[in-house]
């Protein structure tokens, strides 16, 4: 590796650093793994770069990388007050979806912990699924509805289970219906999210159950997060508080992406 010299090293790093902003500029994040490769450095390398960048205010420091300020993801109790009328439409209009005694996978967030309480106040028989640890505390204080709260690592800021672990012990349940989370819907019509972990569970949680819907508050339409949400034509519907605009309904609607919104 070009690393074998450590002065060599030292003087790329200012190349290596006006590069990483231009990445991050460009697609919202980067990766400690694939800047290791186009640099041929170590990972640990590109962890120093990213510290010393990240400490002059210039991005936000994620797990395995680096993201653009604004593609980082609010903490839950933010995002709690943040559309609260919208989200708690969007719980009705989903848990309406709800049919008794079905198998219910919740996401974590937000919106979804709107879709909880909504289901809450219909008192029906359920079995809930869920990596929230919101949402289980709620739920399973509920009569006739049980809970199985899905493990992994617990993300401090999202207050729930993370990474493959979650796919895997929902891969042992046969679910009638998922609400999933998004970070935004793109102006192309794409769902898209803040982290590869988030996008790789969501994408893979469409194909594994019977029917799924996005659960996304209108303030997040025509924006952009770094990742994309493979396959994201495939749910049944996005739930929302708003119809989108004329252009972007269009967009969806040549996409297959059904929408659930309120009518006027």
């Amino acid at each position: 590796m070009s690393e074998s010299n450590p002065q060599a090293s030292r003087a790329l790093a200012p190349r290596r650093h006006d590069e990483i902003l231009k990445r991050v500029a460009a697609d919202g994040s980067v990766s400690i793994a694939d800047l290791a490769r186009f640099f041929d450095v170590s990972r640990e390398t590109i962890r120093r770069d990213l510290k010393i960048l990240a400490d002059k205010g210039q991005f936000e420091l994620i797990h395995g990388g680096a993201a653009r300020l604004d593609a980082v993801e609010p903490g839950l109790s933010e995002r709690a007050r943040e559309n609260a009328r919208g989200k708690a439409e969007i719980g009705k209009l989903a848990a309406a979806l709800v049919k008794p005694d079905m198998v219910v996978f919740l996401d974590s967030g937000t919106t979804t912990l709107a879709v909880a309480h909504a289901l809450g106040a219909l008192r029906q028989p359920l079995t809930v699924c869920t990596s929230s640890l919101a949402i289980a505390l709620f739920m399973c204080h509920l009569p006739n509805v049980r809970v199985h709260i899905l493990g992994g690592e617990i993300n401090p800021d999202e207050e729930a289970a993370s990474g493959m672990d979650v796919l895997q012990a929902a891969e042992a349940f046969r679910i009638d219906i998922a609400f999933l989370g998004g970070g935004a819907v793109t102006p192309e019509g794409d769902v898209t999210d803040f982290t590869k972990a988030g996008s790789v569970l969501r994408s893979r949680m469409l194909a594994l159950v019977q029917k799924a819907y996005f659960v996304i508050d209108s303030s997040k339409f025509g924006r952009s997060t770094p990742l994309r949400i493979a396959d994201s034509h495939i749910a049944a519907a996005i739930v929302t508080d708003q119809k989108p605009g004329d252009i972007l309904f269009d967009i969806l609607t040549d996409k297959g992406i059904g929408l659930i919104f309120p009518l006027e």
